[in-house]
């Protein structure tokens, strides 16, 4: 059996398995927003990590002794980030859940795309870059018209002269309550989880799926490369998310 072969059998499995599914949700990662040019922080010899200890450049300790050097970090990657637009993974979910297969998105991505593509109920639980707020007074304040700040390489500040940090989780930070427990519910209803675009390797986002397994959920993951629950997953598509996902919403409307 050649692989494609291979995959199409599996994307009939994973059809069969939200025909089958009462409430289905899905967990993405940074690997979903890839074929959109976001680079991943973990892939070996492309991950961001492999160049920058996260400690030094995106830790709140580090944010607040040394804000020039998280924003110096930051900014080619805003760049990137806002010139990037929704891929057909993206748009694939957006469509699953037009169709009814698909309830909630829990997405570790920052970057807004699934929002971009049209999903709806969507809890980003690391935060996102469309708000930022000052370390100082507390007042929070759309962040576009900021980033032209750090493009000339300086660093926002709030009308009280305190920094302004982008309303994303950096290490060592709590992630926001109130979307990490609307994902935790949405995970324990879950009677099948999606898995796509990610390691699963970052808690508690990662401990999301074992909801789902707990309640006797099934979990379907589509990623390339292994992740710690290959093992107990119903299904395992090794492969590109922005072709198995678009595929997956095809073997649904046939």
């Amino acid at each position: 059996m050649t692989r494609l072969e291979s995959q199409r059998q599996h994307v009939e499995e994973a059809a069969r398995l939200f025909r089958e599914a009462r409430y289905a949700v899905a967990l993405t990662g940074a690997g979903i927003s890839v074929p959109s040019g976001i680079p991943d922080f973990r892939s070996p010899g492309s991950g961001l990590w492999e160049k920058y200890d996260p400690l030094e450049v995106a830790s709140l300790g580090s944010f607040l002794a040394y804000p020039e050097r998280f924003y110096d970090w930051i900014r080619p990657l805003l760049s990137v980030t806002r010139a990037a637009r929704p891929n057909p993974a993206h748009i694939a979910l957006a469509h699953l859940q037009e169709l009814g297969y698909l309830r909630e998105i829990i997405t570790q991505n920052i970057d807004g795309l699934h929002e971009e593509a049209g999903s709806r109920d969507v809890l980003a639980v690391h935060g996102h870059t469309r708000t930022a707020t000052c370390v100082h007074c507390g007042q929070r304040t759309p962040a576009d018209p900021l980033w032209e700040i750090v493009e000339r390489g300086e660093v926002p500040r709030c009308t009280c002269g305190g920094v302004l940090k982008p309303d994303v989780v950096l290490f060592g930070e709590l992630l926001p309550h109130d979307v990490m427990e609307r994902a935790q519910q949405a995970a324990a209803r879950a009677d099948l989880m999606l898995v796509a675009g990610s390691s699963l390797e970052v808690v508690p986002a990662a401990d999301l799926p074992n909801l789902t397994l707990a309640a006797g959920g099934r979990l379907i993951i589509v990623n390339k490369g292994p992740t710690q629950l290959d093992h107990r997953a119903t299904l395992k598509i090794e492969g590109d998310v922005a072709e198995v996902l678009p595929a997956l919403v095809e073997a649904l409307r046939a």
